[in-house]
């Protein structure tokens, strides 16, 4: 092969070497910009579909089927608890801190108390039954107990600081007793506690919110607060277990504020969760069970009636 036709193939060489680099380059360059389109698809795809949920959720109230099966979740008939009540009613009217007479006409409007709430006033009992036509009955019989029974949360911490301790709702709200609060206020042992025991109150009431509040039980300012540190007194002197504790005060809550918990129920269903199967801890967090919580919750749900809905979860008596 002569010079001149060597140096023709090997232009003829490199020219295609160059083309083979171009078609490379193009071939990379077009994958990335198809990746990048397929992504930023996806995330269209993801954001359109998060805001369709949004929109659902605050929108779209659930069939009746669905509200059926939510409210027999979330609001039991009744409940029996194995928590002994004795005598404590017997010792509060005793002692001037429940009026019975201002309890009754509180809870029933009338001038007569029936038998199945008189016989905690009057009788010594073993459990405590719980159900929708005497959950007010138990907010202020709780109440007067987390009131007046002596512990260190009502001692020190946010209830005296500032020195405003008569004038939260939980204390200058108080009207139910022969005696002012204030006189009546972390006064009487009723129940005994060692200091494991008061630490493991403080612990769980820290833990537990109430809708109708942004603070925690550990800061009792208005009635469902002192009425749940009074039944967590209560049942940690009789040793049941934390998870016990946290299921009872949840029966306790749903109870006093039963649109909180069907609608945490149904938000929880439109993000593939069961209700039923959520933690009772979980579910008094401050995420859920106190006010802000539940706002938050709220306007994600939107408005939904809920058939089973009593009136309740005011802060008086």
């Amino acid at each position: 092969m002569n010079n001149k036709l060597l140096k023709d193939y090997r232009k003829l060489l490199n020219k295609n070497y160059f083309l083979l680099f171009l078609l490379v380059i193009i071939a990379f360059l077009s994958g990335f910009i198809i990746d990048r389109k397929i992504g930023s698809r996806a995330e269209v795809r993801q954001q359109t579909k998060a805001a369709s949920f949004q929109n659902t959720s605050a929108n779209a109230a659930p069939s009746e089927a669905n509200i059926a099966k939510l409210q027999s979740e979330v609001i039991k008939k009744e409940y029996v608890f194995k928590i002994k009540w004795g005598d404590l009613g017997q010792k509060m009217i005793a002692d001037g801190v429940i009026d019975k007479e201002k309890l009754t006409k509180a809870v029933t409007g009338t001038d007569k108390l029936p038998q199945d709430l008189d016989k905690y006033l009057t009788e010594y009992q073993n459990s405590i039954e719980l159900n929708q036509n005497n959950a007010q009955f138990w907010v202020d019989v709780l109440w007067a107990l987390g009131l007046a029974n002596n512990n260190p949360i009502l001692n020190s911490g946010p209830m005296v600081e500032g020195g405003n301790t008569g004038g939260f709702a939980s204390t200058g709200g108080y009207t139910i007793g022969v005696n002012q609060p204030m006189n009546i206020y972390s006064k009487y042992q009723y129940i005994n506690l060692s200091k494991d025991q008061e630490n493991e109150v403080y612990e769980i009431a820290s833990n537990i919110y109430r809708p109708c509040c942004g603070n925690s039980t550990a800061f009792p300012d208005c009635n469902h607060g002192m009425a749940a540190l009074g039944l967590i007194e209560l049942m940690v002197s009789q040793n049941f277990s934390k998870d016990d504790i946290y299921k009872t005060v949840l029966a306790f809550n749903t109870y006093w504020f039963p649109q909180t918990y069907l609608d945490t129920a149904y938000y929880f269903q439109q993000n593939g969760r069961d209700y039923s199967k959520v933690s009772p801890q979980e579910l008094l967090s401050k995420t859920f069970s106190s006010a802000m919580g539940y706002q938050v919750i709220q306007k994600k749900v939107g408005a939904i009636k809920w058939p089973a809905l009593q009136n309740g979860g005011s802060c008086g008596a």
